[in-house]
């Protein structure tokens, strides 16, 4: 892949424009794909991994395919809600990511559910992803359900690729967002400016719609707390619509920009609720998880600054 360097980024160290860029990617393992050649930076290979770019600079990463012998399983700590024989529902802490990727082998959802329910999980997306039916964002907190067996697995996409499965999300937006209700219906493609970004665009893209309810206006800190319902599941989809409608999600430095007012890192977004029709009994169920600590401590604050 390759990235040409632009104005923002101008004066920045090489490996922390990597990380920036490259989901689930180390600096640790930054210096090891330097060490083999993997980056180049205007064809050459860069003499240390804290280089500092210029605007206009091009620089090209080859990625290694991951090997099978890399995902392993690891005692970590998940809070699942319910099991069954064919489905888990975990909810996913903050800071998590949900499946292993180049840089980023360990630590990961995936590694914890193969230690717990070892070749108990569907097999529909390999090695890399045993069990995963869809996918939250690492800063993304909230609900997840994972399939134990193909027959789940595929009966649950089937409704992921329908729409069917009901998904209610908590987040903070910068703004005070006038409307109290309205449905976002623009589509989602990959930037061209920046491939690894999101962005509504009628180029390669797809329908992407998410219905918005205000649920808290905080005039005094100029942040407004809603509930978004997904009627798609597009890759970003909240963080890309909210930013177009000028409403970027608080501590998303990928579609908005760093708020030093919080130390917030990643997003302040929350799976709250999923529901779906289960795939053995048929009939439909329905979870749901409170705001964790982090969200509940920002709201604290915002709350004592409208007293």
């Amino acid at each position: 892949m390759e990235f040409i360097v632009s104005n923002k980024d101008n004066k920045k160290r090489l490996d922390i424009f990597l990380t920036e860029n490259l989901d689930n990617i180390t600096r640790s393992y930054i210096k090891v794909l330097l060490e083999n050649g993997n980056i180049l930076v205007n064809e050459k290979i860069p003499s240390k991994s804290g280089q500092v770019l210029k605007e206009g600079d091009i620089v090209n990463i080859v990625l290694p395919e991951m090997k099978d012998a890399d995902i392993v399983p690891e005692e970590i700590k998940l809070n699942i809600l319910y099991e069954d024989d064919d489905i888990i529902i975990v909810d996913k802490e903050k800071g998590m990511v949900v499946h292993p990727a180049n840089g980023n082998y360990t630590g990961t959802l995936v590694n914890a559910l193969m230690y717990l329910f070892k070749d108990n999980l569907s097999s529909i997306n390999g090695v890399i992803r045993p069990g995963i039916v869809h996918r939250i964002d690492k800063d993304t907190s909230g609900i997840l359900v994972i399939a134990k067996n193909d027959n789940a697995h595929k009966k649950l996409s089937e409704q992921f690729k329908v729409h069917n499965i009901k998904r209610k999300y908590i987040a903070l937006v910068k703004g005070i967002v006038k409307e109290d209700e309205f449905t976002i219906d623009l589509p989602i493609g990959r930037s061209k400016k920046d491939r690894k970004k999101m962005a509504v665009t009628t180029q390669n893209s797809r329908n992407a719609i998410t219905h918005i309810k205000v649920l808290k206006r905080y005039y005094n800190s100029n942040i407004t707390l809603v509930e978004a319902t997904l009627e798609t599941g597009r890759t970003h989809q909240i963080r890309v619509h909210m930013a177009y409608k000028g409403y970027p999600l608080l501590g998303d430095e990928i579609y908005g920009k760093k708020d030093s007012k919080f130390k917030i890192e990643g997003q302040m977004l929350h799976a709250k609720l999923l529901g779906f029709i289960h795939p053995t009994t048929g009939k439909y169920i329905e979870f749901e998880s409170g705001l964790p600590n982090y969200f509940k401590e920002i709201i604290d604050v915002l709350e004592k600054r409208e007293q």
